[in-house]
């Protein structure tokens, strides 16, 4: 996949995006939302075995800025998820029109409904989904355990084209 809207690019994550993954995904802070706030403490090798299997880097301005992936989780449904992991990146917007492009893009290539989830804490997550259009589906109430052995929540969403927000516009 590659997807280009002025100067933001989403584009498949290749090997010698391996070093920064792993630098993103062992960090505490970044990844305390995903229940690792640990960090997931893997290597570069580990990374570059999973790369291929839907993984994506966001650029802006051709800088590394953050990931997403997705998957196909059943007929015409794809799972997304996304990160926007430069803290200078945050907060500008950004994780809209990203999430606009890649929306628009699997919507294209045939896909009827696209679901996430995210962690109930995370509001302004769960904000940006809703302004695209995402409805919320259910709330998980301690659903899952982190690294430190605290109970989590979590929030499940889907979209269909119909209801699209798209911030690219």
């Amino acid at each position: 996949m590659h997807i280009q809207y002025k100067n933001l690019t989403v584009r498949d994550a290749e090997d010698f995006d391996a070093e920064q993954l792993t630098a993103w995904w062992n960090d505490g802070a970044m990844m305390a939302h995903a229940g690792f706030p640990n960090g997931l403490g893997t290597n570069v090798e580990k990374v570059i075995a999973g790369l291929h299997n839907g993984r994506l880097i966001l650029e802006e301005n051709e800088r590394r800025i953050g990931e997403a992936s997705y998957r196909t989780v059943g007929e015409g449904i794809a799972e997304i998820g996304i990160k926007i992991c430069e803290a200078d990146c945050q907060n500008r917007g950004l994780g809209r029109v990203i999430l606009s492009m890649l929306i628009a893009e699997l919507f294209k290539q045939g896909f009827q409904k696209i679901v996430l989830d995210t962690n109930l804490n995370n509001r302004r997550a769960q904000h940006v989904y809703e302004t695209l259009g995402f409805t919320k589906l259910r709330v998980n109430i301690d659903s899952w355990t982190d690294q430190l052995g605290r109970k989590q929540s979590s929030v499940d969403y889907a979209l269909t084209e119909e209801d699209f927000v798209d911030f690219r516009k």
